[in-house]
């Protein structure tokens, strides 16, 4: 049996990882957004992974004539489980709050459930709402992104956050970044020469 770690396509780069990565999209352009969040979810279901998108702008009719184009059926994989989608209000602001413990337990969750289910590995992709700061402030978001780092260690789940740069000002783009290993450039993930390691971030940050 291979001790290899199971290797993973974004979909927007030819490049492979291994399952668990996290990776952050800076963005200042909706089509950008929208072009990786189709083709990580097809790259994927074409895989026979479990799918999750969490996002407020994300049509059903655009996403379900991408998947034909290149045969997969919307309505087989959501029916099958094997591709589900939330709003990001809804996942992240649950009861008016944004709480990393509960984000945290939704991720594992997912996790276990998808290789309970037969899944060979899980991804998420989701966008970060500027709301996060009115109601939490930029200290609960790092905290999360920290966290998250750490969980996917022990839950390999597959992740791509993405930030509106014209939704967040420049000083907490850079926080941003340093609570992600990847990053984004035009189309490739390269490792961020501004991540810090979880455990030296919580320790200083909270």
């Amino acid at each position: 049996m291979s001790s290899e770690p199971h290797q993973v396509s974004l979909g927007f780069t030819r490049q492979d990882f291994p399952a668990g990565v996290h990776v952050c999209q800076i963005f200042s352009k909706d089509e950008d957004r929208l072009d990786a969040v189709l083709k990580f979810l097809r790259s994927g279901l074409e895989a026979g992974e479990r799918v999750a998108c969490f996002s407020d702008d994300l049509d059903d009719a655009r996403l379900g004539s991408y998947l034909a184009v290149h045969a997969l059926s919307l309505a087989e994989h959501t029916a099958s489980g094997a591709f589900s989608k939330t709003g990001a209000s809804e996942v992240y602001f649950a009861d008016g709050c944004f709480d990393p413990d509960r984000l945290l337990g939704l991720l594992r969750k997912f996790h276990q459930e998808a290789l309970a289910d037969g899944f060979p590995a899980a991804r998420v992709i989701g966008e970060m709402m500027a709301d996060v700061l009115r109601l939490a402030g930029v200290s609960r978001l790092l905290e999360y992104e920290a966290r998250v780092s750490l969980l996917l260690r022990e839950h390999p789940i597959t992740a791509v956050c993405q930030y509106d740069a014209t939704a967040f000002d420049g000083a907490t783009i850079m926080q941003i970044l340093k609570v992600h290993p990847l990053m984004v450039i035009r189309d490739t993930v390269v490792h961020n020469p501004f991540y810090v390691p979880p455990e030296d971030f919580l320790a200083s940050h909270c």
